[in-house]
């Protein structure tokens, strides 16, 4: 029951319902997710907080809903990116991975992986390969390995255009690891871009 109910209720966004099941790397990414979460962190509302994949949120409200004849507590997230909402169960937040904001620690150490010169080829890597490697990195709800995605590709587009999918990828690396610096570091947006485009290429 716990689980259905998690699966129908975690986003409310755009209409989009959950898959009847999960795939390995799903999984995969949830367990990663999980071993992430602050079991010390107790969010509250009017808190930022950071959905895997969907980059920072604010905590507009709990909310208690009715769902199979069950009274169920949700946090209700806004996130910053189109103000859209996701309904999160209370007692699941170490399940989808949210967790707080960044400290200055892992900003500074954001910053040494978006500085860090690392080789033009792709090793031997084939470029389907190298395209799902980006996609997990994105999935499974890192930041670091997000920047890593956008260091990557930012320098790549200095020296190809970018196919369609790498495209995306690169768009929302960026706006992942862009938003989640800027509410660390109290900048910004097109500020913290700027500094990244400069630090990168």
């Amino acid at each position: 029951m716990a689980r259905s109910q998690a699966a129908a209720a975690k986003r409310e966004r755009r209409g989009s319902t959950a898959a009847p099941s999960k795939k390995p790397e799903a999984q995969k990414s949830e367990k990663a997710a999980k071993k992430k979460s602050d079991p010390q962190w107790r969010p509250r509302v009017g808190d930022s907080a950071v959905y895997p994949g969907q980059g920072v949120a604010r905590i507009a409200k709990r909310q208690q809903l009715e769902i199979g004849g069950q009274e169920c507590d949700f946090f209700v997230l806004q996130l910053v990116e189109d103000n859209s909402r996701i309904l999160v169960p209370a007692d699941k937040l170490g399940e989808v991975g949210l967790r707080r904001v960044m400290g200055n620690d892992d900003a500074k150490k954001l910053w040494r992986i978006l500085k860090k010169r690392t080789s033009k080829g792709s090793g031997g890597v084939t470029w389907s390969r190298q395209f799902r490697n980006y996609q997990d990195k994105i999935k499974n709800g890192s930041v670091f390995e997000a920047a890593e995605v956008l260091r990557d590709l930012l320098r790549l587009q200095t020296r190809k255009e970018l196919s369609f999918g790498e495209h995306r990828l690169l768009e929302n690396a960026r706006m992942l690891v862009v938003q989640e610096l800027a509410e660390s570091c109290g900048t910004e947006a097109v500020q913290v871009e700027a500094e990244i485009r400069s630090a990168i290429t």
